[in-house]
């Protein structure tokens, strides 16, 4: 009785010290990241995929929020969101940032904004206890003007400022943008993917990471 509960113990620490040593990921984001009008966002969403690619060594964690803006001047800045406190909390390794594609509404889009907006958060999620590396996504392409969004201002407008926050913070930068130009398919409103359109968001991260 005394080895079984002895072989308990030990495995227990031994399991408690494998999940302490995992990298921790924290998927920033909006609906595409979220998985909105995905059956089982939590088993289908890209950062769920992308948990499942990079394997046991990885815990991803989805702190995507629809609707959200990276712009504090936006109508749902991310910044109000639950999950931007959550991050902190989760004291994650690896940050990926994948914010824009509501910025491009024209309501909300101004460029000084979002760029300061970009800046801000990039600052604010350095100061984290573990130093977390940021990765910046240019964003998938918007296949139709819908809700305000439209592809124009994501091109002219979202991903050279992406370009260019990266550039100055030495950060690298995930292009989710031009791999994805002719996946329309995949996109079941042409603004959000599908499960194939996710799997493929994740493989395109996973291998940037």
């Amino acid at each position: 009785m005394r080895y079984t509960i002895y072989l308990l113990v030990i495995t227990a620490l031994l399991l408690a010290s494998c999940s302490s040593q995992q990298v921790k990921i924290a998927c920033v984001g909006d609906s595409i990241t979220e998985g909105f009008g995905l059956k089982n966002q939590s088993q289908t969403s890209y950062p769920a995929e992308l948990n499942n690619l990079l394997g046991p060594d990885t815990s991803v964690i989805n702190f995507g929020r629809s609707a959200t803006t990276m712009s504090k001047t936006g109508d749902f800045p991310y910044w109000t969101a639950k999950e931007f406190s959550n991050v902190f909390e989760y004291q994650p390794d690896i940050i990926i940032i994948k914010l824009g594609t509501n910025d491009t509404k024209p309501h909300n889009w101004d460029a000084n904004a979002y760029r300061s907006s970009y800046q801000a958060m990039i600052d604010t999620f350095s100061t984290i206890g573990t130093h977390p590396r940021i990765f910046v996504c240019k964003p998938v392409p918007a296949f139709d003007t819908k809700w305000g969004i439209n592809d124009s201002t994501l091109v002219n407008g979202v991903i050279p400022v992406v370009e260019e926050i990266a550039e100055a913070n030495n950060l690298k930068v995930i292009d989710c943008y031009t791999p994805m130009v002719d996946k329309g398919q995949y996109f079941f409103d042409s603004i959000h993917p599908d499960t194939s359109g996710t799997k493929i968001m994740a493989e395109i991260i996973s291998k940037q990471i």
